[in-house]
């Protein structure tokens, strides 16, 4: 049975459903140059997305040890074969890269190419990557004279017109891809900008709200501390609470416009900081539990979080909650995340006139645009569960 590298239109078929199945950039790079690679046979493969600078914002290498990478040294500059690739409309396939013209050396630590193989990754009549190969490994047995990374017998290239034909395809997909993860990072973006918008918004109507409501308290208890000090005590009293519901305004807004961690530090400590920091807060109970929920998808888990966030501002700001249990649990390749609340409740039948007001719109938007499912169980005087469930990766 032969172990050697995929070939054919199913070999090319799995490359690009892989570059198609992720939508963050770096993930995105990563399968482009490791498909590459594969499919076609090299030892080593590299993607360089250019900067404004004369380097590269972003490169990815396959083939290449992670000490080896480090030894390497800084990135690359945008000068010698590169430059050609993301300056001229052509394949580069030449036998011997060190004896180009354009050649102008490598780091100590760089490993040697020999073949090569590249061309740009573009996006109508722009440039946005440089995509090549090395050193094109060869049975021994159809080229006994040949090491895999020596030069090619006679000066020929060891990638051939097809492995250029097919890199094509690849290049010409990858620059889908490579646009589509642009565009989903920009769109979290645009929804997180508009979040906070929304937020701020909100934040601004409750206080400005309050606040004016205890300046005109305290303006109508100084007009009664000389003839009526009963009723100014009484007024001082509401002063009191208004401020304290301000102050629980603050705070509420304060955590939920605070960027969350979920690329430094995951789904489940970024629930967990901020379960704690809502304890801190408010006059409620507030905990959370993890109960062996793996890394989601990065849409899932920022859903997730959406929803965590929703249901927890209500518990604590509508259901006048006086506990509120968080619990994200591993379920089949995914996660559940419930919210549980014992406050005072409502009634799910009519959820279409209370929806908006508390959210269960926006929430269950977001579970179905993760691929997920939403539930919310709920009875006057008795609480609310709103338990979210999502597939995993």
């Amino acid at each position: 049975m032969s172990h050697g590298p995929p070939s054919g239109l199913a070999a090319v078929s799995t490359a690009l459903l892989a570059m198609s199945r992720h939508l963050e950039v770096r993930d995105v790079l990563k399968t482009i140059v490791a498909s590459a690679r594969e499919l076609l046979d090299a030892q080593y493969a590299a993607l360089g997305v250019p900067d404004d600078h004369g380097g590269f914002a972003q490169f990815v290498v396959d083939g290449v040890s992670d000490a080896q990478w480090k030894a390497i040294g800084p990135l690359p500059r945008q000068h010698g074969i590169l430059a050609a690739m993301l300056r001229e409309d052509r394949p580069q396939r030449l036998a011997d890269v060190r004896r180009d013209p354009r050649f102008e050396g490598w780091p100590s630590a760089h490993p040697d190419l020999v073949d090569f193989l590249g061309l740009p990754v573009r996006d109508g009549d722009e440039v946005i990557g440089a995509l090549f190969l090395a050193n094109k490994l060869r049975p021994v047995e159809a080229h006994p004279a040949r090491a895999p990374g020596a030069p090619a017998p006679a000066g020929t290239c060891g990638f051939t017109q097809d492995d250029e034909d097919v890199l094509g395809i690849l290049a010409q997909h990858a620059a889908i891809a490579l646009t589509n993860a642009r565009l989903y990072e920009r769109s979290r973006e645009l929804t997180i900008a508009e979040e906070r918008s929304r937020l701020a918004h909100e934040l601004h109507d409750a206080v400005s709200q309050k606040l004016f409501s205890l300046r005109l308290t305290a303006q109508a208890a100084a007009r009664l501390v000389d003839r009526d000090p009963f009723r100014a005590k009484g007024e001082l009293q509401q002063v009191a609470a208004l401020a304290a519901e301000a102050a629980e305004e603050l705070r509420a807004a304060v955590v939920e416009l605070r960027p969350a961690a979920l690329d430094e530090d995951g789904l489940v400590a970024t629930l967990r900081t901020q379960v704690q920091v809502l304890d801190r807060a408010h006059s409620a109970r507030v905990t959370f539990t993890g109960h062996g929920a793996r890394a989601l998808p990065a849409t899932q888990e920022e859903a997730v979080l959406r929803v965590a966030q929703e249901a927890l501002h209500n518990a604590l700001r509508h259901a006048e909650a006086g506990q509120v249990d968080v619990t994200l649990e591993r379920r089949g390749g995914g996660a559940v995340l419930r919210v549980a609340d014992d406050g005072k409740g409502f009634d799910p039948g009519t959820v279409r006139r209370a929806g908006r007001h508390l959210g269960l719109v926006s929430m269950r938007d977001r579970a179905s645009g993760a691929g997920g499912s939403l539930t919310v169980e709920s009875a006057p005087g008795k609480g609310t569960t709103i338990e979210m469930e999502v597939p995993g990766g």
